[in-house]
Order: structure tokens, then C-alpha cells, then sequence
């Protein structure tokens, strides 16, 4: 079968497709045909060198890449409940250091990272949703609004960013929405009450909205100290990628990292969450797709098709 590995860091070009055999399902595990699978920073970070220079990623002879995943069951492993063959399912690959991950043929994943989808549902657009959404869904559980809270977004327009708003709008959360100003109908279309333009002050323009200062914030876009300085004195803030800032005023700072987790997967997959598509593309063309990607502007993801 084809799957994206890299044998060594660098540009798009160190992306290679190569035939590898087909990967079996041990105990607690799923063999998943794969339909789809999107392309996120990760990847490119992956690909990079970037997260092994960061520490997070040791070196090895071969690296997997890909997160998301969609597609049907093809095998079950042991002591597997809960799925048959022919399920059509989506599924998060959270480990870094795997020879195999999900833009590939043929992708095994831990039962509980996959959650069931309805029979019809668009897989290529299910592609979307396991790392962004959960993403979102985790980012928003340790922020902790309450029905009426203000929380501000940052990268409102982004993957993350867009779950992050279309969930907290579900919850009765009013969204304050940081994007470009390109994006203010998108934004507000997503469920934002309120809408910043990237380049504003960030505190100014917020208090000018939310005297105080927003309840919470989501900076999905890395924004840190005016993100923080934004939220009034003892409310909460969580970063998306890892860098929190300083906690100040009795601010409690946090982190997200993602985790897999089907039964919170399959409740997303019922929210009826808007995905978003900037281009499908076959997975030979995986190496155009990052370029695009680090050059920026796709609105939605890239999403790669064995």
C-alpha cells in the first residue's frame, strides 16, 4: 500500500510516498480503509524537523505523517466491541512517533480514538474534524465558559479557531471572534456575536466591546500577552500551541494537547459542525499541499484522497 512517510527533515520535497506493507490490527485496535485525510501545521512541523528540534519528536528511521482520518473499518483486532467491517468511521492519530500514521492507504488506530459516522456521510468533509474538533472541544473544556460568558477567539477563521466558535455558540457562549477582516461574515456566519480585526489593539477593541474584558479566551492563534490582556482579572485563558503566557491579574493560564477520544469524536460528529474545504488532492500530490499550506491563505483544509 502507499503511505506519506519521511526518512529525513527538511522541504516539502523530503515527502515521500512509498509501498509499505499493509498494517494489521493487534488487540483493541481497527484497521481503517482510508477515504480521507487532512493536512494540518502539524504535519508541516512534523516534516520540518521543527518538533523534533522542540523536543517533542525523536528521531527515527522513519516517520508517519497525518493526524486526521476517515474511511471504513476494513479489520478488527482482538478484543475489539462496538465496530464492524464496512463501518464508515472517523478516527485521530495523537502519537508522533509512529512509521505509519493516517495519510496512507490503510491506517490502524486504538478503537477508542475512532468513532462510528452515519452510513452517507461525506467522508472527505469527516476528514476534517477529528484533530481540529477535538481540539476545539478540549480547549473549551479547561477554559470552562459558562452559558452567557464572553470568550474571545483568536484565529477565529482557522480550523481550530472555527470549531472553537461554532461549539462555544452551541453552548450559549458569546464569542468574541478574532480574525482578518476578510472574515468578518464567516466569523459571525460560524456563530460570533462580536467581531476584532486582527490588526486592532486587541485589549482596546475588546474592553470597547466587553467593558472588563472578556470571561475566557481561546488563543488558537498564539496571540499571548494582548490575548491575555483582553480577559478581565481572574478569568481564564488556554493556548492552542503550546506557549501560555505568564498568568497575571489571577488569570489561570493553560495548555491544550490534543487527545483521541471516539465517544467525544462521535458527539462532535452529531453537532452538526460546519467543516470547511480549501481543496481535495490525490495523495501523490502531498508535497504541493504542504507548500500551499506554508505559504497560507487556504480557508478550510486540504484534504488528501489515497
Amino acid at each position: 500500500m502507499k503511505a506519506v512517510i519521511v526518512r529525513f527533515f527538511g522541504g516539502p520535497e523530503v515527502l515521500e510516498v512509498a509501498e509499505v506493507p499493509v498494517p494489521e490490527p493487534g488487540p483493541g485496535q481497527v484497521r481503517i480503509r482510508v477515504a480521507a485525510s487532512a493536512v494540518n501545521p502539524v504535519d508541516v512541523q512534523t516534516r520540518s524537523g521543527a518538533l523534533t528540534a522542540g523536543g517533542l519528536l525523536p528521531e527515527r528511521e522513519v516517520i508517519g505523517i497525518g493526524w486526521d482520518v476517515a474511511g471504513t473499518v476494513d479489520a478488527l483486532g482482538p478484543e475489539v466491541a462496538g465496530f464492524r467491517r464496512g463501518d464508515a468511521v472517523i478516527g485521530l492519530s495523537d502519537r508522533l512517533a509512529l512509521p505509519l500514521k493516517t495519510q496512507a492507504e490503510y491506517v490502524v488506530l486504538d478503537a477508542d480514538a475512532v468513532a462510528a459516522v452515519p452510513a452517507g456521510t461525506d467522508l472527505v468533509a469527516a476528514a476534517t474534524l477529528p484533530l481540529g474538533g477535538l481540539t476545539a472541544a478540549q480547549a473549551l473544556d479547561t477554559a470552562a465558559p459558562k452559558p452567557g460568558d464572553t470568550l474571545l477567539v483568536t484565529g477565529a477563521a482557522g480550523a481550530v479557531g472555527g470549531y472553537t466558535v461554532q461549539l462555544a455558540a452551541l453552548a450559549g457562549v458569546r464569542v468574541v471572534a478574532v480574525a482578518g477582516a476578510g472574515d468578518e461574515e464567516l466569523v459571525r456566519d460560524l456563530g460570533a456575536e462580536f467581531f476584532v480585526p486582527r490588526t486592532a489593539d486587541l485589549p482596546a477593541a475588546v474592553r470597547d466591546l466587553v467593558p472588563g474584558g472578556v470571561h475566557t479566551a481561546v488563543d488558537a492563534a498564539s496571540v499571548g500577552m494582548p490575548a491575555l490582556d483582553a480577559v478581565r482579572g481572574g478569568g481564564s485563558l488556554v493556548s492552542v500551541l503550546g506557549n501560555a503566557p505568564t498568568p497575571l491579574r489571577g488569570i489561570r493560564v493553560g495548555n491544550v494537547w490534543v487527545r483521541a477520544d471516539g465517544p467525544r469524536l462521535a458527539a462532535l460528529a452529531a453537532a452538526g459542525l460546519r467543516p470547511r474545504i480549501a481543496d481535495v488532492l490525490p495523495l501523490d500530490m502531498v508535497a504541493e499541499a504542504h507548500r500551499r499550506l506554508a505559504a497560507g491563505g487556504p480557508r478550510g483544509r486540504l484534504v488528501l484522497v489515497p
